[in-house]
């Protein structure tokens, strides 16, 4: 007896579809693994990362889909979850790669 995933994927068009879907995610498991020294950037060092500008990593911050923390009245954001932020919309994804750091890097780990 298959499972509905199974079946899923003994259809060619909808093996495709899967492909594409899952074309352009990152490995989550890579990003949010606890790292012994986490990088930190400043907003404004994550917007010039990231190929955007830095009121975009603020209201990302506002929203609390970055994680952040405050050290002397500064803000300071993980560099994992800005990328991860830059690649969940599709226009964010295309400043990082044309503008940012994505422009010296050849292919993203998926």
């Amino acid at each position: 007896m298959q499972t509905s995933f199974e079946q899923s994927n003994n259809n060619p068009a909808t093996e495709k579809k899967q492909k594409r879907k899952y074309k352009n995610v990152l490995d989550v498991n890579v990003l949010t693994q606890k790292t012994s020294n986490p990088l930190w950037l400043s907003i404004s060092e994550a917007a010039k990362f990231g190929g955007v500008q830095s009121k975009t990593i603020r209201r990302a911050v506002q929203d609390k889909t970055i994680n952040y923390k405050v050290i002397k009245n500064r803000y300071l954001v993980s560099c994992s979850a800005v990328i991860k932020f830059l690649h969940s919309k599709t226009k964010l994804k295309n400043k990082l790669d044309q503008f940012g750091i994505g422009q010296y890097i050849d292919k993203w780990r998926e």
